[in-house]
This record gives C-alpha cells, structure tokens and sequence, in this order.
C-alpha cells in the first residue's frame, strides 16, 4: 500500500529492503539511534552492512518471506530493487505502509529545519563540509550524508539541534519530497537521462526542486546557474521572501577570489557584501572543491556561525573516503581513489590531480558505472579520459540496470585517442598495474572498483 498516510512518531518497527545502500544504511542508522527495532535486508555482505549489524541491527542476505517483520509498522526499499523482489511484493499485497526512502527522508525533513544540498555533483562533499564546520561551530546538526566522512567515519550523525543537513538526490525526482529552509544547488550537468529524457527536463527538476524551499528561505546556487532561472521562478522565490545568493570562483555575489595552490593545499579567499575571510586553506584539491566551500561557508555564516571559527574548520576538516582519497603515498608512487562517474566529475579528478602532481606520468583506472549513462556519454568520457598519460578500462558497473546491446567499455575505449589505452579484465587489474611505471594513479568509478584500493594497498606491500 504505497503511498500510504503514516505518523513517523508511532512507528516502532521498520524493515528496510536494500538496507546495505549508503542512503538507505544512514536512514536505518537515524530510526535505530531513536530507538526503533530495525531489521532489513540486503542482496550481499559489505563493511557497510557488516558495522550496521555490529551497531545491533539485523539483516539478512536472503529474498525469502521467512526473514520479513511481519510486525513492522512501516517498510522503506530503495529503487534498486527489481519488481520481482519476493519480499517487496509480499508486503504490497498484504498492505504494509511501504514507502520509498526519499519520501522517508522528506518527512523527516518537514518536521525539521533542513539544510539540503543539490547538485549533479558535489552533494557528498558539500553536506560533509557543511555538517563539519557547524558542529566544529557548535551548532549539532544532524545530518544523512551520501558517503563516509573521514573525520566522523560514518554516514549518519545524530545532533541535538533543530538543524539537520541532507543530500538532494535528483535521481528519480527524489528531491520533490524534501522541504528546505536553506538550499544550494552547486551543478545542473546532464546527468539519469534514463530518467528525465533530456537535459532540459532534468533542469525542470531542479526548478522543481527549488519551489519546494520554505517561505523566508536562502537559495544559494552557482552564479551561471542563478542566470539560467526565468524570471517567472524568481518572481515566486520572491513572493515567498526566498532569497537568491549567487556564488562562484571570482564571480557572484559571494566569490571565492585569488584561488591559489600553497604547500599543497588550495587557499583563497571569501569575499561577500558582509564579510571577507583571507588565506582560507582547505585539505581537499581542486577548484570544485572550493565552489563547494563556497557553499559551506556561506551556509555557516548564515547559521551566524564565528568567521574565526569556520577558518579552523575549513582548515581541518579531512575529507570524504573516496572523494579524492589519497590512500598511498611514497617519494616515487602516489594512488588516489575517486568516486567520479561522470564525465565532468573525471575531468575536476584529473584536474585536481594535475594541479598538484605537474609533470608526473597520470594513470587512470576506470570503471563506467550504468550502461545508460555510458550509452548517454561515451564520447564525453573518452575525451576527458584523453586527458589521462595512461588510461586502464574496466567493465561497466551495471548496478540497477541490464545490458545494453552495443554498450560497453569498449564503446569508450574505441573512442580515446591517446596511445597508452587498455581493455582490462577486473581481475587483472592488479597483474596490469604491476607490469607498467607507474607515478601517480587514480581510481575512478562508483561502482565495485571501490574494493581496488585495498588490494593496490597489499600489492604495494608486498
């Protein structure tokens, strides 16, 4: 029975059906903190899974109506999961209360004040970043993040303010359901056109999105996206005294301005109408990742947060595992792990790792996650994958989605121009890796790739 009225504060029981997701795990991680019995299920065994059952919850690996809560009062699945799912249906046919964990998430939300974090790209980052700097300000916000922040080492943090920090998934729409007191929207790039159709649509979403913010809010979005709004949609924000902030890399209305790289951190300056911060130096490479520091900061300051303050939070906050994690480090040998899997994410990985390893050979391990996105963007990838000294592709990480006939790695690999490109087995990954000259590497993809590192890690030990 989706779709189904139910009152979050009378729940006892929940069941989640692909429990072992990084969105659905911080769901399951905010009921069980509240002290609900949650059980789940999950296709395989993860690191993830496997400390969600260590943190007292139970899950099981099998499709079997034996392992279900019968008596849950409310079950959350994720649209991964396929229509034929023995459990999925069991509990539709019987009328369980079954609710996609978007909608969880915006309930969640209504009864908050809510900090939501769009973008094609950057949510994961930002919203870390975000959460960081108020806690390290005082302000405990709870917050769902789409990754493991190093500093926390966890994707869910429950905090006994008002506040709590989410990710905006567009991915099916999945935003609509929130209810944002402050927003920001850091990218619109073409992006789940298995979804929405067309980029046009896709930016659709995002307006849509963006009408779901909460009267005597902030909106604050790149400023070649705030140009993009019509006019119509401004006219709305202002009727509901939703205020516009504009921000960028020496454009905008909050800029982000001599952006330099110094003893291998990225510092600049933050420059708006009230204030100006100097020599802000940040641990993360890349200019994207000063966009989404625009974004944190000013996010912080809006919460009234100390500028002091946020100088020594921006300066300390680690990162996000796999948001260019450098897991190994040597005089001759750098490897870097990289959750891109979109042409434009590639290019501000390699960039980054351009900017702070010149004149060093670049190799790239990727794997293409999606037949669909690859389909959309072969062309795309093989170009920025150009950009690389040496390019190693891997098969497509087919995730949600069957096979697509005619699409494969091969599809980009038929189109990289540069002359060090290989087709490579998983499993011979790591006998390719050990016969080349290597200096520095960077694996890339947000699929089962994320297993590579530890076993470059042993390589290398070895």
């Amino acid at each position: 029975m989706e779709n189904s009225e139910v009152d979050l504060e009378k729940v006892k029981r929940i069941f989640f059906i692909g429990i072992g997701g990084i969105g659905m795990s911080a769901l399951a991680r905010y009921f069980h903190q509240s002290g609900l019995i949650v059980t789940g299920y999950d296709k395989t065994e993860t690191v993830l899974t496997k400390k969600l059952v260590e943190e007292g919850i139970r899950i099981s690996y099998v499709d079997q109506i034996e392992i279900l809560d019968k008596a849950a009062d409310l079950v959350v699945y994720t649209p991964a999961i396929p229509k034929d799912h023995l459990g999925w249906n069991w509990y539709q046919e019987n009328l369980f209360p079954v609710y996609k964990r978007a909608e969880i998430l915006g309930m969640i939300s209504h009864y908050k004040k809510s900090i939501c974090i769009a973008g094609t790209h950057g949510k994961t980052s930002t919203s870390s970043m975000v959460t960081y700097i108020l806690r390290e300000c005082g302000v405990t916000a709870s917050a769902f993040i789409g990754g493991i922040p190093t500093d926390y080492g966890t994707n869910f943090l429950f905090g006994d303010s008002d506040w709590v920090v989410m990710e905006a998934d567009e991915y099916d729409r999945s935003f609509w359901s929130l209810s944002p007191n402050i927003a920001s929207i850091a990218s619109m790039d073409a992006d789940h056109l298995d979804v929405y159709g067309s980029h046009d649509v896709m930016k659709e979403g995002f307006e849509g999105f963006i009408r779901k913010i909460n009267e005597d809010g902030v909106l604050f979005i790149m400023d070649p996206l705030q140009r993009e709004l019509s006019k119509g949609l401004k006219s709305e924000l202002n009727k509901k005294n939703i205020r516009i902030k504009s921000l960028g890399i020496d454009s905008g209305e909050i800029q982000a301005q001599d952006v330099r790289v110094k003893g291998g951190q990225y510092v600049f300056d933050y420059v708006s109408q009230q204030y100006t911060i100097t020599d802000l130096a940040m641990k993360m490479p890349g200019k994207h990742n000063v966009e989404n520091a625009l974004v944190a900061i000013s996010i912080a300051l809006e919460r009234g947060c100390d500028p002091n303050d946020i100088r020594k939070a921006i300066g300390s906050f680690s990162g996000v595992k796999r948001r260019f994690e450098i897991f190994c480090q040597t005089k001759d040998l750098v490897m870097i792990d990289d959750y891109a899997h979109h042409p434009t994410e590639l290019r501000m990985a390699i960039d980054a790792a351009r900017n702070l390893y010149p004149g060093k050979k670049l190799t790239g391990i990727f794997q293409p996650h999606l037949f669909s996105r690859t389909q959309d963007f072969y062309k795309e990838f093989a170009e920025v994958l150009d950009e690389l000294d040496e390019c190693i592709l891997i098969p497509v990480y087919p995730a949600r989605e069957l096979s697509i006939k005619g699409i494969s790695s091969k599809t980009i690999y038929d189109e990289l121009k540069i002359r060090n490109k290989y087709l490579v087995d998983k499993n011979k990954v790591l006998d390719h890796i050990k016969s080349s000259e290597t200096e520095v590497l960077i694996v890339l993809g947000a699929g089962d790739i994320d297993a590579l590192p530890a076993k470059l890690k042993e390589l290398m030990k070895k």
